[in-house]
C-alpha cells in the first residue's frame, strides 16, 4: 500500500452512502425551474377539461341544460352522469369500500361537487363553457353537524344506501351511519374505571383541515383507439394503484393502461386516491380520440379534494392517585363527508387510530369509532401522517396533559412515570399493536436536559406571579409532546388496498461499467428518494451513490408497488431496496470468488468490494465485478448483475419523539409568539441527516399551521368559508418559528437496515406540542381544554371567557 492508496475513511466517504449528508440530486433541476410536472405535459391536439360545480351542499339536480355551452367557441363536449352511465362509469369505488359519484347523479351532496365536465380546445374556452351550462337545483336541508347525523329526523344523504343496514365494515345503525369499529377489552376497561382513584373525561376535537400541496391535483389522459391503450400522466402518490383502479372501473385490460407520475409538487396524502377529474379526463379522451388535460384550481383543491382529520374524540383516562394510568376509553365520531373515501387499508376503517395508547403502558383500553356521512367533501386522507395516527397522538397527548393538571403533577414527570420501559420491547399494546423497539425515557430526559426544562418551569412560575400582580399581560405555556407513531404499512397479514397487499418493490440493474439503475415502486413528492435510495444501495453494494440512477413513477418500468404515503417509503420500499441490493451482492460474491480463485466463504465485503480473508492484497472491487458479470462469470451462471425484491414487512415500525414548545400569549390581543420549539426524533437508522432535518422542518411547519389556524370550516348551511388562501392559514417564512432539531437512534430490529421512517413524525408530534403549549398557558387561568385551532381570535376569546380580559 502506498501513500496514494485511499484510506478506509476516504473509500467510505466516496460512496456517499447511509449516514452521509449527501446533497439532493433532484434539486439541480428543481432550483433551475427544469422540473417536469403534469402541467408541463403538452401532447399534440390536447384538449382541456373543467368542471361545473354545485353551489349547494345538498340539492336535487332537476335538469342540466348544456345547449348554450355547446355553442361556445372551442367547446366540444359536455359530459354528465347520464353520459357516464352509458359506459357504466357514473359511480366509482373508493379505497374504503364505498362508492362515489363521479358526476352528480340525481343530487349533490357537498358544495363544489362535480356536476358536469366541459371539454374544450383550451382552458379559457372550457371556463367559458362551464359558465354557460345551466343547472336547475332543488335545495334540500343540509347536514353539517356530525353529532346530528344519526338523529331520528336527520335528512338522509345517501339515498343509494337507504335500507342497506350492512356496509363494507359491518352493520350500520342509521342511513347516515357508515360503520362502527371497536377494539380492546370493554369489560376490563370499564372495571378499571370503576376502581380508579382519579379519572378524566374530555371531548377532544381534531378539526377538519387540508393538505393543500403546492401543486394541485391534475392529469393528462390520452387514449389510443388503434391500440386500445390508455396513457395517464398524473399527480399520483401510488401510480400502480391508480392503474389497477382504472382497469377495474373502465374495464380496460391493465396491461394496456400506462400510468406515469412525473415530478410532483407535494402530496401529503392529497394525491393518494382517485378523483372524478381522472375518470372524466379518461372518458373525454376515449370519446374525442384526443388527449385531455384536467388541472384543478386552488379553490377546487381546498373544497372538493380529500380533506383530513375531522375526528371528535371523547377521551377518558383512569389512574391511581400517584399518577399511574390504569385504563383508557375513547369514543370517536368521525365525519367522513358525503362518501367514505378515506385512504386507509381495507381492514382498518379508522386507520391505525388504535395507536391511541401512545407511548404509555396502559394495562387495558377500549376504543369505538363511529363513521358518519355529512354534506361535506369526502376523503379522510393521511395528511402527513399514517392513517389517523396524528389524530390518535393528539388525543392521548392532550389527555395526558389534562390528567397531569387534575393530579397537579408536572406533565413531563407524569409521562416518565407511565412510559413503556426499554425491557418491555417488543411491547404488545392493549389495543393490539406490537411495538418493535424504543427507549422513551432516554429521549424524554435528553429533551428536558437540552432545553433546560426545570429552568423554564421556574420562569413560567415567575411570569404567572407577575401576571397576578398586574406587571405583565402575557401568559407563558410549555407544550410537551411525546409520541409514538406507527408507520410502514404494511404487512400483508393485516394491510391491503383493494385487496392488494401493501408490499413494496425494487429492481436493480448494474451495468458493465459499474453504474446502475434502481427502479422502485414508491413515488417521491419531494422526499428526496433519488438521493436517499441511491445511498442505501451505495452502502449495501459499494458502488458510489452518484453512479446509481433512481427511477420511480412509471408503471411500464417500475415493479408493482403501493406508493408513497403514511411514511411507508423507508420502512417498506427502503427495505425492498436493501434486499434487492443484497441479492446483487450475493451474486457479486460468487463472481469475485471465481475470479480470485477462492471459495466464496473465504471472502469478506470491505466497503466497495470483496477481500480474501487473511490476504488483504487479494481484492476485487464492485466496479470490476460488474464488468466481469458481463464477460467472465463462473461456469453455469447466467451473465448480468440484476435483482428484484418484493418486500412484505413482518411488522410495522414505530418511530417516536420528544417535543417541547415554549409559547407566550398576549391575553389582550390573543397574539402568540413561539419563543422556542425543540424536536427530538428517533427514526431508527438515519440514511441522510440533512434530508431528515428538512423533513422535520417541513412537517413542523405543517403542524404549526394546523394547530394555530389552518382549518376547513363550514357555516351552518354547508358553505365552505375557508376555500382560498385568503382564509385558509398558510404560514410563510415570516410566521414560521425557528426549529431546533435533535435525535436519538433506536434501530428497528426487524428492518433490514434498522430504519423506521421520519416524514410524518413532526406533524404527528408537532400538533399536540403547539396545542399543549396554548392549553398549558391558559390552565393558569382555570381552563382545562381549549379546542384547536388556536388562532389570535380564539386565544383572545378564551382569555375573555376566563376573565382575563374585561
Amino acid at each position: 500500500m502506498n501513500d496514494l492508496t485511499p484510506t478506509r475513511e476516504q473509500r467510505t466517504a466516496a460512496l456517499e452512502g447511509m449516514g452521509c449528508k449527501r446533497k439532493r440530486v433532484e434539486d439541480i433541476r428543481f432550483t433551475q425551474g427544469r422540473g417536469n410536472y403534469v402541467d408541463d405535459v403538452k401532447l399534440p391536439g390536447m384538449l382541456h377539461g373543467d368542471f361545473v360545480r354545485s353551489p349547494h351542499p345538498h340539492a336535487r339536480v332537476k335538469t342540466i341544460d348544456d345547449s348554450a355551452a355547446l355553442k361556445v367557441p372551442g367547446v366540444l363536449a359536455v359530459i354528465t352522469a347520464e353520459t357516464l352511465k352509458t359506459v357504466n362509469l357514473a359511480w366509482m369505488p373508493t379505497l374504503a369500500g364505498d362508492v362515489q359519484m363521479v358526476l352528480a347523479d340525481g343530487k349533490v351532496l357537498f358544495q363544489n361537487q362535480e356536476v358536469a365536465f366541459v371539454v374544450a380546445t383550451d382552458r379559457y374556452a372550457a371556463d367559458d363553457g362551464i359558465n354557460a351550462v345551466i343547472v336547475e337545483y332543488e335545495p334540500l336541508p343540509p347536514l353539517v353537524d356530525p353529532f346530528k347525523a344519526m338523529d331520528p329526523g336527520a335528512p338522509v344523504l345517501r339515498e343509494d344506501l337507504v335500507g342497506k343496514m350492512s356496509g363494507a365494515h359491518g352493520p350500520r345503525k342509521h342511513d347516515n351511519h357508515i360503520f362502527e369499529w371497536t377494539v380492546g377489552d370493554k369489560h376490563l376497561t370499564d372495571a378499571a374505571f370503576k376502581k380508579a382513584d382519579v379519572s378524566i373525561k374530555e371531548m377532544i376535537s381534531y378539526h377538519r383541515t387540508h393538505p393543500s400541496p403546492l401543486e394541485t391535483c391534475q392529469c393528462v389522459c390520452s387514449f389510443d383507439k388503434i391500440k386500445g391503450e390508455l396513457t395517464i400522466y398524473g399527480t399520483f402518490q401510488a401510480p400502480h394503484v391508480i392503474r389497477t383502479v382504472v382497469a377495474l372501473i373502465a374495464k380496460i385490460p391493465e396491461h394496456k393502461i400506462h400510468v406515469i407520475a412525473p415530478d410532483i409538487g407535494g402530496g401529503f396524502g392529497n394525491k393518494v386516491g382517485a378523483y372524478p377529474g381522472y375518470i372524466c379526463a379518461a372518458v373525454a379522451s376515449i370519446v374525442t380520440g384526443k388527449p385531455v388535460k384536467w388541472v384543478e384550481d386552488r379553490i377546487e383543491n381546498l373544497t372538493a379534494t380529500s380533506f383530513a382529520r375531522d375526528y371528535h374524540m371523547t377521551t377518558e383516562v383512569a389512574a391511581t392517585k400517584e399518577g399511574k394510568v390504569t385504563g383508557l376509553r375513547v369514543h370517536v365520531l368521525a365525519d367522513h363527508g358525503a362518501f367514505d373515501a378515506c385512504a386507509d387499508p381495507s381492514k382498518w376503517p379508522a386507520g391505525f387510530f388504535n395507536i391511541v395508547t401512545g407511548s404509555y403502558d396502559f394495562p387495558t383500553a377500549h376504543l369505538a369509532v363511529d363513521g358518519v356521512y355529512t354534506n361535506k367533501a369526502p376523503g379522510g386522507v393521511a395528511y402527513r401522517c399514517s392513517f389517523r395516527v396524528t389524530e390518535a397522538a393528539y388525543c392521548i397527548e392532550r389527555a395526558m396533559d389534562i390528567l397531569a393538571q387534575k393530579l397537579k403533577m408536572d406533565p413531563a414527570e407524569l409521562r416518565l412515570k407511565n412510559f413503556i420501559k426499554p425491557e418491555q420491547f417488543p411491547y404488545h399494546s392493549a389495543l393490539g399493536w406490537e411495538y418493535d423497539s424504543g427507549d422513551y425515557h432516554t429521549a424524554m430526559r435528553k429533551m428536558m436536559e437540552t432545553t433546560g426544562y426545570a429552568a423554564l418551569r421556574k420562569e413560567q412560575a415567575d411570569k404567572r406571579a407577575a401576571f397576578t400582580r398586574g406587571e405583565t399581560r402575557e401568559i407563558m405555556g410549555l407544550g410537551i409532546s411525546f409520541f409514538t407513531e406507527i408507520v410502514g404499512a404494511g404487512p400483508s397479514k393485516n394491510c391491503d388496498i383493494l385487496g392488494i397487499a401493501m408490499f413494496d418493490s425494487c429492481e436493480i440493474r448494474m451495468h458493465p461499467t459499474g453504474a446502475g439503475i434502481a427502479r422502485v415502486g414508491s413515488k417521491s413528492q419531494g422526499q428526496g428518494h433519488e438521493t436517499t435510495w441511491a445511498q442505501i444501495i451505495a452502502t449495501e453494494i459499494g458502488i458510489p451513490a452518484d453512479n446509481i440512477m433512481v427511477e420511480e413513477g412509471n408503471t411500464d418500468t417500475a415493479p408493482y408497488g403501493l406508493g408513497t404515503y403514511g411514511s411507508r417509503s423507508t420502512p417498506v420500499a427502503g427495505a425492498a431496496i436493501a434486499m434487492a441490493a443484497r441479492k446483487i451482492k450475493a451474486k457479486a460474491q460468487m463472481i469475485a470468488a471465481y475470479k480470485l480463485e477462492v471459495h466464496e466463504d473465504d471472502l469478506e465485503f470491505d466497503i466497495d468490494g470483496f477481500r480474501v480473508r487473511g490476504l488483504p492484497e487479494k481484492f476485487m472491487s464492485m466496479k470490476d465485478i460488474c464488468w466481469a458479470a458481463y464477460n467472465s462469470v463462473p461456469p453455469g451462471m447466467e451473465p448480468g448483475l440484476e435483482a428484484v425484491s418484493y418486500y412484505d414487512p413482518p411488522n410495522m415500525t414505530y418511530p417516536f419523539g420528544a417535543y417541547l414548545c415554549v409559547m407566550d400569549i398576549d391575553v389582550d390581543t390573543g397574539v402568540y409568539k413561539v419563543r422556542r420549539f425543540y424536536a427530538l426524533d428517533d427514526c431508527g437508522t438515519r440514511i441522510n441527516p440533512m434530508i431528515i432535518e428538512g423533513q422535520v422542518h417541513g412537517g413542523l411547519t405543517e403542524a404549526f399551521a394546523i394547530a394555530m389556524g389552518q382549518e376547513i370550516r363550514y357555516d351552518e348551511v354547508g358553505n365552505v368559508v375557508t376555500g382560498s388562501f385568503m382564509d385558509f392559514f398558510m404560514p410563510t417564512a415570516v410566521e414560521t418559528p425557528h426549529w431546533e432539531t435533535d435525535f436519538t437512534v433506536t434501530p428497528s430490529p426487524h428492518h433490514p437496515i434498522g430504519a423506521k421512517g421520519v416524514g410524518e413524525s413532526p406533524n404527528v408530534g408537532g400538533v399536540p406540542a403547539f396545542s399543549n403549549a396554548v392549553n398549558d398557558a391558559f390552565s393558569f387561568l382555570g381552563s382545562t381544554h381549549i379546542q384547536m385551532p388556536h388562532d389570535f381570535w380564539r386565544n383572545w376569546k378564551a382569555a375573555k371567557e376566563l376573565g382575563a380580559v374585561a
